[in-house]
């Protein structure tokens, strides 16, 4: 059986991806709360999460240079310290245009971020990739678990969700300090080159299906983590406060997901894979929409968040696997679809929710698991994988310390 290799640089990836997650995750709650604090309606709420959407494109827009410019490795630190600088201003300003620009800083440095780990994990592992990139999404997501916790029980205390949230910068320093201490430097890069088979530039057709199946399935998290919490208050009859800490079910299952994906995907080709994680998406949606009672919405939730936690591994493991030599470039692409994801699905979700109410509105979720699933189908007869680049053994490292020690595990 293949062996996934966890050295000094693939936990340091893992842990930066895993504070971007504390924020990500906890930034869905958040909304709902951000429209009562503001009293706005939930679609002009949402836009949110077209600022996030814009951040999303920005991010896939300055990635490839920037990283050809300074090294991935130094790219996801920048991209740390943005998500700082972000936190700080939502912490600190609390109008409606303030919160959407600094909704708009955190994705943008955050996407950076996801794209700098996405492809150090694609080169670093090669064809064990995917199991990787679930594993650092599996730690994103384990990360997401706190949060909504922790934003539920300080709303519930009274102290509102900003201290919840301004945890973010002390784990990023702690991230920061560790990567010091233990002198841990990440990949550079390798130069781009273009693909057998491809013109010089051009990204091949397995690569636009991979993308599109990205947005759809992007689509469906987004929405969840947006607007779950108002299904559970007002069809499940839960508090706010505990409605909020309630989302930490999906990223728990997620989360379990995506660890015993890592294993599974290291045996299992991904669109079958993929295939049967949208099936259980469907079931866990099935439980969470037609429950009446709080307790067992949250355990649709689980369920959902289990099929949820390997779409957007398998995708980007897909859609970069099907671009070698231009992964910087399929990585940034990537953002573009997920940011039209993040940026359509939920505003439409929230428009249709001021019409009929949120409960009927979510009906749009099943809708997007089957053109999913259509995707992967169309995928599955287009996909020709071709074997990832092995790195060549004196690549170029950068980071925030002096010369690296020797990969530990």
């Amino acid at each position: 059986m293949p062996r996934l290799l966890h050295d000094r640089i693939t936990w340091l990836t893992y842990a930066q991806l895993g504070v971007w997650g504390f924020f990500l995750y906890g930034f869905g709650p958040v909304v709902p709360l951000l429209r009562d604090e503001q009293g706005t309606t939930a679609a002009v709420a949402g836009l949110h999460s077209t600022a996030l959407a814009v951040g999303a494109l920005l991010g896939g827009f300055v990635f490839p240079s920037l990283s050809a410019k300074i090294g991935r490795g130094r790219t996801n630190w920048l991209g740390l310290a943005g998500i700082v600088v972000a936190v700080v201003a939502l912490c600190l300003f609390h109008t409606l245009p303030a919160t959407l620009a600094a909704a708009t800083i955190a994705a943008t440095f955050g996407f950076m971020l996801v794209n700098g780990v996405n492809t150090i994990l694609a080169d670093h592992h090669g064809p064990n990739s995917p199991a990787a990139i679930s594993e650092a999404n599996a730690v994103c997501a384990g990360m997401g678990i706190i949060a909504p916790i922790v934003i539920g029980l300080t709303v519930g205390a009274g102290h509102g969700w900003r201290p919840a949230i301004a945890i973010e910068v002390g784990l990023i320093a702690l991230v920061a300090a560790s990567a010091f201490v233990f002198r841990v430097r990440l990949p550079r890069g390798i130069p781009a080159t273009a693909a057998a088979g491809t013109r010089p530039g051009r990204l091949p057709r397995t690569y636009w299906i991979a993308w599109l199946l990205l947005g759809v399935t992007g689509s469906i998290e987004v929405c969840l983590s947006l607007w779950a919490a108002d299904v559970l208050r007002g069809h499940a009859g839960m508090s706010a406060g505990a409605a909020s800490a309630a989302l930490a079910a999906i990223v728990a299952g997620m989360c379990l997901g995506r660890l015993a994906g890592g294993r599974i995907a290291l045996r299992v080709a991904p669109v079958p894979f993929l295939l049967a994680a949208l099936a259980v998406s469907m079931v866990g949606f099935g439980i969470f929409w037609a429950a009446p009672i709080g307790w067992l919405a949250v355990t649709g939730l689980v369920v959902v968040g289990l099929g949820n936690a390997m779409h957007y591994p398998l995708g980007i493991s897909m859609a970069l696997a099907a671009a070698p030599g231009q992964r910087d470039r399929a990585a940034a692409y990537s953002s573009y679809s997920v940011a039209i994801g993040f940026g359509v699905a939920p505003v439409v979700l929230g428009r249709v929710a001021d019409s009929v109410g949120p409960h009927p509105a979510f009906l749009l979720l099943p809708l997007f698991i089957v053109i999913a699933a259509l995707l992967a189908l169309r995928l599955a007869r287009a996909l020709r994988l071709p074997p990832a680049p092995t790195p060549p053994l004196d690549a170029r490292i950068d980071g925030p310390t002096a010369p690296a020690v020797e990969a530990g595990t």
